[in-house]
């Protein structure tokens, strides 16, 4: 069996959510695709009374004889007779969990909305008239964010209010990619974990996707991900059409210009040759795909604003492989390793500082992080990490290369910041590729 890592914080809260077995509980889990949520909910169940349900778009009467079969497999609940509604199932369901004590998950949960539109609101009506009774463990998990949001978030949805506890899944942490690279690769280097970052982002499946292909060095990783059945050439796609729908043609070009530096809005509306407000917004708010950054200590109403793509893959994606699809049509692919390969440098120095930002977070005992930069974008600061509880400040200037830091210019560019954090204890340090 392959060895599961980490998780702890996510297994801990779940754990605590099974020992309350009085009254029902309805816990959401949601994150990216290929994240890892079915593994984290399977590790869970195993060895518990459970069921797991997964949502096909198939007919209502066909999910639930497969549903039927779950059930009496899994927890030897025998429902009798031709059930070809989702709402009865889920009646009787609700009735034996007054009985017994369980887990129920429901993975793509969004999906039902596609097998019977009604259903949500069906359920609302069971749900509130037996979970008093009910001694179940309902766990949900869907890979739409932006549906599993709106079913549970928006006050007209007849879900809205009813989860118990809610998880977000994140990726990876540094020191998680450390030890699985170090598992497959005892000897990998500074380079081999960066470009794993870089393609991954600490993304589950996409680690191991490369792992379990021994593309465990940064050579054999760029060569993976270029080659002709590589996942890497379709998924930044395939992950995001379910969720933008018809309109991902101008979502995707607004991400291309990101990931080309063009990270204002007015650099992007020009191109565009539109107001492209309410398009970043969506990204940001509902699809969670980007996030504005601001210098740090700058009012919210600033408009001195970068847009940045949060996910590293989808940030390599757009950055190589949509920008690059007429290679990819020709068979060209040796063609898009060397572009890759030529702007890998320049590329991946980005990727060092989200490492650094991230590792940071994880390791360090902190209130505040981000960048900072002048109004004419003359003078910027990589990381700050600030404690305002003890009021100190760590600030940072990253390179791949420790002989290119200079510690004098970093020096002359916090007397500019400086205003913004009085009677803090200041500590300047450079970080390169030497300190991840």
């Amino acid at each position: 069996m392959a060895k599961f890592y980490d998780r702890i914080d996510e297994l801990t809260a779940l754990e605590k959510i099974e020992t309350n077995s009085s009254s029902a509980n309805l816990t959401i889990i949601t994150g990216r695709r290929r994240i890892g949520k079915t593994e984290l909910l399977k590790h869970f169940i195993e060895n518990k009374k459970s069921c797991y349900f997964f949502v096909t778009r198939t007919s209502e009467t066909l999910l639930c004889k497969q549903w039927q079969k779950e059930l009496e497999i899994s927890i030897g609940l025998k429902i009798f007779g031709n059930i070809t509604k989702l709402c009865d199932l889920f009646e009787q369901i609700m009735e034996f969990s007054k009985q017994e004590h369980f887990i129920l998950v429901i993975d793509e949960f969004q999906e039902l909305k596609n097998v019977n539109p009604t259903f949500f609101s069906q359920m609302q009506n069971i749900w509130d008239s037996t979970k008093n009774q009910s001694k179940i463990n309902l766990i949900v998990c869907g890979s739409v964010y932006s549906m599993m949001i709106k079913i549970f978030e928006d006050s007209k949805e007849p879900l809205f209010g009813r989860a118990t506890a809610k998880l977000n899944l994140t990726p990876f942490t540094p020191s998680v990619c450390k030890t699985i690279l170090r598992d497959f690769n005892p000897n990998y280097t500074k380079e081999d974990l960066l470009c794993l970052y870089m393609l991954t982002g600490g993304v589950a499946k996409y680690i191991f996707l490369l792992m379990e292909s021994n593309s465990v060095t940064k050579e054999k990783m760029i060569e993976y991900v270029t080659g002709i059945t590589s996942p890497f050439l379709i998924d930044g796609k395939d992950l995001l059409i379910s969720e933008m729908g018809k309109e991902y043609g101008i979502y995707f070009s607004i991400l291309a210009l990101i990931s080309n530096g063009m990270t204002s809005q007015s650099e992007i509306d020009s191109v565009i040759e539109k107001n492209t407000g309410a398009y970043l917004s969506n990204l940001h708010k509902i699809f969670n795909i980007i996030k504005p950054i601001r210098p740090l200590y700058t009012k919210e109403t600033s408009r001195n604003i970068r847009w940045e793509i949060t996910d590293c893959y989808l940030r390599f994606y757009f950055s190589f492989i949509y920008q690059n699809q007429n290679l990819i049509e020709l068979g060209k692919y040796d063609l898009l390793k060397e572009i890759i390969l030529k702007n890998y440098e320049t590329f991946s120095g980005k990727t060092l500082e989200k490492y650094f930002t991230d590792k940071i977070k994880e390791e360090e005992q902190i209130t505040n992080i981000g960048s900072w930069w002048d109004k004419k974008s003359q003078n910027e600061i990589d990381i700050i990490a600030v404690n305002d509880l003890e009021k100190y400040c760590k600030i940072y200037e990253v390179k791949r290369k420790a002989e290119k830091i200079n510690l004098q210019v970093l020096e002359n560019k916090i007397s500019l910041f400086k205003q913004n954090i009085h009677n803090y204890n200041i500590q300047f340090f450079g970080l390169s590729m030497n300190d991840m």
